[in-house]
């Protein structure tokens, strides 16, 4: 069942982007209000992950979920109905929100079940299975689905997540609010509002430009809350977030790798829709089985992941990752071209990257989780979701910058993607970077005299 919600938002998210055009082509939607229908999820979910993460631990992990799954299956109702474009990126802004509470809380609900070691290991790359499964299931079914009519992409989550709902209120265990740590209202307000005017600069930026007096001020006022946020926590008797989880060594390096892993896979994968539907001028169902492989690399792969951990940890399987995705790039490159040959170029940039997801998602999670007491299990969790969301926002941003220069100025098309999948090469490398040099740290600090 956490499972399935984590398919179900996986789902989603590449569903719709097939859709785009559609969407913008029957409800008359200019290419900036299109960007709103991917950002207003990503403003609701990014935004408010952190505290969805923090609340579930408060107020009750199961209480937390189907609440919010119920909201996610409501809004993905009406946003298959309205025939407006503000009212149906609202829905999405309200589905974003509705997965910042129900993805920590279930990653919380599987790391607090299942304990530290082998279990949990074995659980979370179980969990990670999913998510691939439901991102590529999105992109083929996206493609089909489109063919209907595009309502039918924000429909069919309606009864996946109430298929759900009815398990979750079966199958997860009563769970009591904590007894203390629930009062500190001006923690939630000035995080709630941190956290999303952050995004939004995010998000918002590239259409606006990083300069502009509106983005500027939102930044600086995103800033002062967050600040505003740490003082109070540092003051108040019981904090919304403890913020000595931020002093740990590996929960900071989780949270960077998730940050280079997600930024640079999401938003390679953004560059290659665009590539080749608007460039090559491939069909979305082409497009989507050039793609998969990546997906059916992390399906079949993650589930072994789980007894790699046990074996060489945590550390070794995240520098593997970082260079299974460096290479991925690398050879993207390399070989392309302005036309790139599908067996000699996608195909093993597909499954490199399959194998830098596969490697990196579980073994993250569970170095992000391990060693937090369970009373904070949704706290680790929302981080290091909120890291990932919040870095591939900000990655995507400056790549989608890149692109649009390169289209205004003329390119020869793949020219015009060039320097994004640079940006994304330096993203996997740094990443890579960070996690020989924490390696070599620890094993230095661990060498005896």
């Amino acid at each position: 069942m956490l499972c399935a919600v984590l398919f179900l938002d996986a789902l989603d998210v590449s569903m719709v982007g097939v859709a785009l055009p559609s969407i913008g082509a029957e409800l008359g939607l200019s290419t900036t209000s299109l960007q709103w229908i991917v950002n207003g999820y990503v403003l609701g979910y990014g935004g408010l992950l952190l505290l969805g993460g923090r609340t579930a631990d408060l107020l009750g992990r199961r209480r937390v979920f189907l609440t919010a799954l119920a909201v996610f299956a409501l809004a993905s109702l009406v946003g298959g109905l309205v025939d407006n474009g503000v009212l149906l990126i609202a829905t999405r802004f309200v589905k974003g929100l509705a997965a910042a509470f129900t993805a920590p809380t279930a990653l919380s609900i599987l790391t607090t079940t299942f304990h530290e070691g082998p279990a949990r290991n074995r659980a979370l790359s179980v969990f990670s299975v999913f998510g691939a499964s439901g991102y590529s299931s999105g992109l083929i079914l996206g493609g089909l689905l489109t063919g209907f009519g595009w309502r039918w992409t924000f429909l069919t989550p309606v009864p996946i997540a109430l298929i759900a709902l009815v398990a979750g209120a079966a199958l997860i265990p009563r769970d009591k609010p904590a007894a203390s740590g629930g009062h500190d209202l001006v923690g939630a307000v000035t995080l709630s509002g941190g956290m999303l005017l952050a995004v939004y600069t995010v998000v918002s930026a590239p259409d606006r430009g990083w300069l502009d007096p509106v983005t500027l001020g939102v930044a600086a006022s995103a800033a002062a809350l967050l600040v505003a946020f740490f003082v109070a926590e540092n003051r108040v008797r019981h904090p919304l977030v403890r913020l000595g989880i931020l002093r740990i060594g590996a929960v900071v390096q989780a949270n960077l790798s998730i940050v280079a892993l997600f930024g640079s896979y999401l938003s390679f994968q953004f560059m290659m829709t665009l590539y080749l539907q608007d460039v090559l001028g491939w069909s979305p169902l082409k497009m989507a089985m050039a793609l998969l492989p990546a997906g059916l690399f992390v399906a079949f792969g993650s589930p072994f992941v789980g007894r790699l951990i046990d074996r060489y940890g945590t550390a070794r399987l995240i520098i593997t990752s970082m260079t299974s995705l460096t290479l991925g790039y690398g050879w993207f490159l390399a070989t392309a071209g302005s036309a790139p040959h599908y067996v000699l170029t996608i195909l093993p940039t597909m499954l490199l990257l399959g194998g830098g997801f596969a490697f990196g998602f579980s073994s993250i999670m569970s170095q992000a989780t391990d060693g937090i007491d369970d009373s904070e299990q949704g706290l680790a969790s929302g981080l290091v979701n909120t890291s990932g969301q919040v870095g591939a926002a900000l990655v995507l941003a400056l790549v989608t910058a890149l692109v649009a220069t390169g289209t205004t100025t003329g390119g020869d098309g793949f020219s015009d993607f060039t320097p994004g999948v640079n940006l994304v090469s330096a993203v996997a490398v740094t990443g890579l970077l960070l996690n020989l040099l924490a390696l070599r740290r620890r094993s230095t600090h661990h060498t005896p005299a």
